[in-house]
């Protein structure tokens, strides 16, 4: 069994890593939250920022420039590294990322369709499709998974090297979020993608 880099937890596969401390201080408010990031030892602080985005780069960006006034000035700065990713940076983001999971009840059907048509993604683009659902409703998350790959697979290289630069940022952006205002750092949601 593995264990969290930061707290020392047993790690549970694809969890958003917390910040140390964090567990003992379940109770903790938002803004205590926000404090055991910015005080946790440099190695912790990228830790937790990896799993929230695997660009090694953008999560030293990030951890040098704490401490954070707020919540909101965190993902500003989170934001702006992630905007200046070099191609190679972002090549490792998205390498780091895998399929939306479906969540169980789901038809055999769409998982036999996710899983074909991430494969045709993969084979396209080289790397998993990555794809925020934070501003949709949970009911609306299986279309959105299942319907923007199959449009996305039609885009040019470039044109989905773009879009999908775009949803980690808006993906990175909710994990961050969840990091340093919820218990624990996380909501039981996959890190790689919200389920769907």
């Amino acid at each position: 069994m593995s264990r969290d880099p930061l707290s020392g937890a047993p790690h549970t596969s694809g969890a958003t890593a917390a910040i140390p401390g964090q567990a003992a201080r379940a109770a903790a408010r938002p803004a205590d939250l926000l404090a055991l990031f910015n005080d946790a030892p440099r190695p912790a602080a990228e830790a937790a920022l990896l799993a929230c985005c695997g660009s090694r780069r953008w999560a030293h960006r990030v951890a040098a420039h704490r401490p954070y006034p707020t919540v909101e000035a965190l993902l500003a700065a989170a934001d702006e590294a992630a905007y200046d990713l070099s191609r190679a940076d972002l090549d490792e983001a998205l390498g780091d990322e895998t399929a939306p999971v479906l969540p169980p009840g789901t038809p055999a059907s769409a998982h036999t369709a996710l899983r074909h048509a991430h494969d045709a993604y993969l084979a396209r683009f080289g790397h998993a499709y990555v794809v925020c659902l934070d501003p949709d409703r949970p009911e609306e998350h299986l279309d959105r998974v299942l319907g923007g790959i199959r449009s996305r697979l039609n885009n040019e290289a470039e044109e989905e090297r773009v879009v999908s630069a775009d949803e980690l940022r808006r993906l990175t952006r909710t994990r961050l979020a969840r990091l340093v205002t919820e218990k624990g750092g996380s909501t039981g949601h996959s890190r790689p993608s919200v389920p769907v």
